[in-house]
C-alpha cells in the first residue's frame, strides 16, 4: 500500500455520522456537490440504471422545505410548536440533499432489490465524498417520508421518498468509539461447514 492509499483509507475509516444539530456553515458549494455525485455514479450499479436522485435544498429552498414540513406537521396533528420545531430542524443544516429511489420493479433483469443496493451503495459514496471533503453529514427519514404531501413535493410519479442527508461543516469530532461491532461480526468466513 502507498502513502496515498493509506491516507485515504484512514480518512474512510474516520467517517462517522454528525446530526444536524452539530453542522455548521459552510455547506458543501456546486462544486463539491457535484463532485460528491460523481462518487455516487461510481458505485455497483446493475444495468447502470441510476435508481435513484439526490435533490439539493440549500439558500432560499430551506425556508420553502421549512414552509413544508411545518404544514405536513399540522396536518398530521402536531400542535403549533412541535410543527414550528420541524420547520426549524429542516433550516438547521446549511445544505440538505433529499434521497429519491427509482426503482423499476419491472425491470427484465435487474430485479428491485439490486435497485436498492445501488442505491445504497450511491448514499455511502456521497457520503463518504463528503466526509474525505471535510463536510459532516447524517441520514435522515422517519414519519415525513410517508407523509404524501412531502412525498409528493419531492418525487415525481413512481419515485419514493427514501430521506434526506443533512450536510455542513461538523461543529465537533465524535465523543468516543463508533457503538458498531467490530469487522469480525461484519466479516464471517463461509463454506468450512459445508460438505465435499
Amino acid at each position: 500500500m502507498n502513502e496515498a492509499q493509506d491516507l485515504a483509507l484512514r480518512a474512510l475509516l474516520g467517517r462517522y455520522s454528525v446530526g444536524p444539530k452539530h453542522l455548521l456553515e459552510p455547506g458543501p458549494s456546486e462544486a463539491e456537490l457535484t463532485l460528491m455525485a460523481q462518487a455516487a455514479l461510481r458505485a455497483p450499479d446493475h444495468g447502470e440504471l441510476v435508481p435513484w436522485r439526490f435533490k439539493v435544498v440549500r439558500g432560499a429552498a430551506r425556508q420553502r422545505m421549512a414552509e413544508l414540513f411545518e404544514r405536513a406537521a399540522l396536518a398530521a396533528g402536531k400542535d403549533e410548536a412541535g410543527a414550528r420545531l420541524d420547520a426549524e430542524r429542516a433550516l438547521g443544516p446549511p445544505v440538505t440533499v433529499a434521497i429519491v429511489a427509482r426503482i423499476d420493479l419491472g425491470h427484465p433483469q435487474v430485479p428491485a432489490h439490486e435497485q436498492w443496493v445501488a442505491l445504497g451503495g450511491a448514499l455511502a459514496q456521497f457520503m463518504s465524498a463528503a466526509h474525505l471533503l471535510g463536510y459532516g453529514g447524517k441520514m435522515l427519514s422517519g414519519a415525513k417520508v410517508r407523509n404524501p404531501q412531502i412525498a409528493e413535493a419531492f418525487c415525481a410519479p413512481g419515485e419514493t421518498l427514501v430521506g434526506w442527508v443533512a450536510l455542513g461543516t461538523p461543529a465537533r469530532q465524535p465523543a468516543g468509539p463508533s457503538r458498531k461491532p467490530g469487522p469480525e461480526l461484519a466479516l464471517q468466513p463461509w463454506g468450512q461447514d459445508l460438505p465435499g
